[in-house]
């Protein structure tokens, strides 16, 4: 499971391609002077892909609704990544030399000059102020003010069937700000995602997986049903549980004692501290003490339908479960979102880098790269770049529909991950043994077929594609230092000769089918809101429990901040605190049998039986070294204790 920002995208034009953002870590969007005149900077990247001549529907009428931010470059936006930078990589000398949030503000941030200027510009064009905050002025007007501050017009555009508002020639703002702005946002109204409601819907309609089931990786032998492989398969897993994560992924006595982790969704399930409580004591994990499991969240809710905030409950109920199950003394700090708009999942990242929050970020959402624009990705950047600063390490997902050729048409990564500021956590299947012993990882890729009606066969096996770890080669975001002779050319250079990034960096646990046990409050079909448990995966497990990892790890090293882990991570390569994953461990396939209720919740419908593959993800393959399911490979017993050394 992982929340797709295509219903979950806020301010970000659909372009079909994208423009290469300069430089070896994509430090940003330059100002340079506009083309037409002397006395104003461009802002690139505004104008979306999309927004073409043959398009073109006229101009948008002047007095229609512009609601834009304008995110501020701040005082040295190159000494901000190369600061970054410098303290992230082992080989520095200023590595591990974090500034505070006050000191990253006063040295990078944006002065109150600046401040004023581009609030004084935008008034003065006719737009109302209508929020300053540490990073962006937000603004609201008609068409006509939109178009004299920013030096374009606004014209019509059709894309995919509807028309949506876009600027006719890239964005600029006046020289005369001395590079001020770093972006503009929201002058296109493409879906960038979202209907209002204050209250949150209640909890998705319930959800329940059927038997039979192994309690360990190959613990039940699906006897009766055909083989697959040459061989009888296991049933899968009922669902791993903290013990065997753990074990598999060399915890030791590590507990998380003294990290805070932040978890990132949109909205919040108003039964999370039950169904936390609940799933620890009935699994054995240590209890949540009082205080270790907090909220920030917004003040009301938007967009609610249009994003299907209950989905995301269960979102958030997976990420905080799975990381108390890996670092059950970790304190969990939950910072929801407004909406599923990229503008307030940019507040809620901004919220723990200004007010430091937490050292480890996990975020299980995303969206396909060609749904990005240069805009945002320079205001995720931004923030990305202000939290290494202060050490301060964010983890995504990697997408959970392998090279998304089958989704979307075109073999494409996924973002925020394809960042080359944040760890982007590809995904496997786990097969943990008797006595929680580590047995094999394969890339998580899984193909599917079912069970013919005479149940003496499977039906088109192995059959078809259904869900795979994310991963690939970038088409925006060149090639970042870390990555440099780990990552083979045949990747790097794949979309670029000049390189670009791969993702994902690290793996761990994925496939729904090896997946991870969670215990949530649903709505059954009478009605009542009942706690129960399901089996879940996607590399929206895998982040949290890589994120839990890390808080392992931190403790390791004295309770000092990992802070943008990637550099590290690849310092690390091809040794042994890594499983090396593949997906060739045996000279035959491996598949698993899953039983599902056909209605979802019990058998009064039937039961649908499939049998699933393992290590088929799309066009992508975990071979040995780094690969594009799983990096540079998943924790191993040494991992952790890897970062005592430093």
């Amino acid at each position: 499971m992982r929340s797709n920002r295509a219903a979950l995208r806020a301010g970000v034009s659909m372009a079909a391609t994208l423009p290469m953002i300069a430089g070896a870590l994509a430090f940003g969007i330059p100002a340079a002077h506009a083309a037409d005149g002397p006395a104003r900077d461009t802002l690139a990247g505004t104008r979306p892909a999309w927004a073409t001549a043959a398009a073109d529907k006229g101009a948008t009428a002047d007095g229609a609704r512009v609601d834009a931010r304008v995110y501020l470059r701040g005082r040295n936006a190159g000494g901000l990544a190369a600061y970054a930078k410098a303290v992230s990589d082992p080989a520095s000398p200023a590595y591990g030399a974090y500034l505070s949030a006050k000191q990253a503000r006063a040295r990078f941030g944006a002065t109150a000059a600046q401040v004023a200027a581009v609030r004084a510009w935008l008034t003065a064009a006719g737009l109302k102020i209508t929020g300053t905050s540490e990073h962006y002025v937000s603004v609201s007007g008609d068409v006509a003010a939109a178009e004299r501050a920013f030096g374009t017009q606004l014209h019509n555009y059709a894309k995919g069937g509807r028309t949506y508002r876009a600027p006719a020639r890239t964005a600029s703002a006046p020289a005369g700000l001395d590079g001020a702005v770093l972006t503009v946002t929201g002058l296109d109204n493409a879906p960038h995602k979202a209907s209002s409601k204050d209250q949150l819907p209640p909890p998705d309609a319930v959800f329940k997986n059927s038997g039979p089931f192994s309690s360990y990786y190959g613990s039940n032998v699906a006897s009766t049903l055909p083989d697959a492989y040459g061989k009888k398969i296991p049933y899968a897993v009922q669902g791993y549980t903290g013990k065997q994560l753990r074990a598999a992924y060399g915890a030791g006595t590590r507990t998380g004692k003294g990290v805070r982790i932040a978890i990132t969704d949109a909205y919040a399930s108003p039964t999370i501290a039950y169904d936390a409580a609940a799933y620890a004591k009935k699994h054995g994990d240590d209890a949540w003490k009082t205080g270790q499991l907090t909220q920030v969240l917004p003040k009301n809710y938007t967009r609610t339908e249009e994003c299907g905030a209950a989905g995301w409950y269960g979102e958030e109920t997976l990420d905080v479960e799975a990381v108390h199950a890996v670092a059950p003394a970790a304190n969990v700090t939950y910072v929801g979102a407004a909406s599923c708009y990229d503008d307030d999942l940019l507040d809620s990242l901004s919220k723990i880098v200004d007010n430091h929050l937490a050292d480890i970020v996990s975020n299980s959402w995303g969206d396909i790269e060609a749904n990005q624009t240069p805009d945002l990705a320079a205001a995720y950047d931004q923030v990305f770049q202000f939290g290494a600063v202060e050490g301060i390490g964010f983890y995504f997902s990697s997408g959970d529909n392998g090279d998304e050729v089958a989704t979307t048409g075109t073999k494409q990564v996924d973002t925020p991950a394809d960042s080359a500021w944040v760890t982007a956590v590809g995904g496997t299947s786990l097969a943990v043994g008797k006595n929680d012993t580590y047995l094999f990882e394969t890339g998580w890729g899984t193909e599917k077929a079912s069970l013919s009606d005479d149940g003496r066969s499977w039906t088109g096996f192995p059959g078809a594609f259904t869900s795979g770890a994310g991963g690939g080669t970038s088409r925006t975001v060149a090639e970042p230092f870390y990555q440099k002779g780990v990552v083979p050319n045949a990747l790097a250079r794949a979309n670029n000769a000049a390189g670009n990034r791969v993702v994902p960096d690290i793996a761990a646990i994925a496939d729904p089918n090896t997946g991870f046990r969670v215990g949530q409050t649903q709505t059954f079909p009478d009605g009542s809101q009942q706690y129960s448990e399901y089996r879940i995966g996607g590399t929206s497990l895998a982040a949290p429990v890589i994120a839990a990892v890390q808080a392992l790890a931190q403790e390791a090293r004295g309770g000092r901040a990992i802070g943008f882990a990637n550099p590290s991570l690849y310092a690390k390569s091809g040794s042994r605190v890594y499983h090396d994953v593949t997906d060739s461990r045996t000279g035959s396939g491996l598949a698993v049998a899953r039983v599902d209720f056909a209605n979802g919740y019990d058998a009064s419908e039937g039961l649908l039986t499939s049998v699933r593959s393992l290590g088929k993800d799309s066009s992508l393959s975990a071979v040995k070294g780094y690969d594009d399911v799983t990096g540079v490979g998943t924790p191993a017993n040494g991992y952790v204790e890897s970062y005592r050394k430093r």
